[in-house]
């Protein structure tokens, strides 16, 4: 293998669309957009709760919880009737926000069979608390998404694994004959949470952010991994 080859690293991510939380993307064709990922972490504002509880932000994040559907938490609210609770509860829960006193509750811990025989563990959170985290995501992304790789695909808004394959072809026709396919086993049940939140104290100055993003973990991970 040649300098040149050995130079390049090929970090493709193919997730299917529509997985996650993550903003479905808007470019449908294969061009890659250039990420300039800089070197340094941006400076975040100090006032992120007021940025997360802004109308229009808080708008976005309803409809991405409508368009994931999906099932009901422990406290058996469906998606449909999230609006109707906003409306009258709103006020309260964004006191709560804004003072770093929000309270998510467990997630509901589920147990999907697996073809191999085994059993994957799914913990899903109440509809009010996807709404709260993915108002959250959107604007930590908005801030982060640039300091990703440029090779990174998966969950990215304007990104899809279309561009993905486009841009392994891209490497075919240079040359590149070499792909290496990693699959991290139990990777999410094993990322180190104390570490993680040590990563994020010092990317975050909001503290209250900080006490929710904490509380999250408390209520929605730590059960679930016992």
């Amino acid at each position: 293998m040649d300098a040149k080859r050995q130079k390049i690293q090929l970090e493709l991510a193919f997730m299917a669309e529509g997985r996650g939380e993550a903003p479905m993307a808007v470019n449908k064709g294969t061009e890659v957009p250039k990420a300039k990922r800089k070197p340094e972490d941006p400076a975040l504002p100090v006032l992120l709760m007021e940025e997360i509880c802004q109308r229009e932000n808080l708008r976005k994040a309803l409809q991405r919880v409508r368009q994931n559907k999906g099932s009901p938490g422990i406290d058996g609210m469906t998606v449909r009737k999230l609006s109707g609770y906003l409306k009258k509860h709103w006020p309260q829960i964004r006191e709560q926000l804004l003072a770093g006193n929000y309270q998510p509750q467990p997630v509901k811990r589920v147990e999907i069979p697996k073809p191999d025989g085994g059993i994957r563990k799914l913990g899903i959170p109440t509809v009010l608390d996807r709404f709260v985290q993915q108002a959250v995501m959107q604007v930590l992304q908005k801030y982060w998404d640039k300091t990703f790789s440029e090779h990174n695909y998966g969950f990215r808004p304007g990104r899809s694994a279309h561009q993905a394959i486009s841009r392994s072809q891209q490497y075919i026709k240079q040359g590149y004959r070499w792909v290496v396919d990693i699959d991290l086993e139990k990777f999410f049940d094993r990322v180190n949470h104390d570490k993680l939140m040590g990563k994020l104290a010092k990317r975050i100055p909001d503290k209250r952010l900080l006490k929710i993003i904490r509380a999250v973990r408390r209520k929605c991970w730590e059960p679930y991994q016992q």
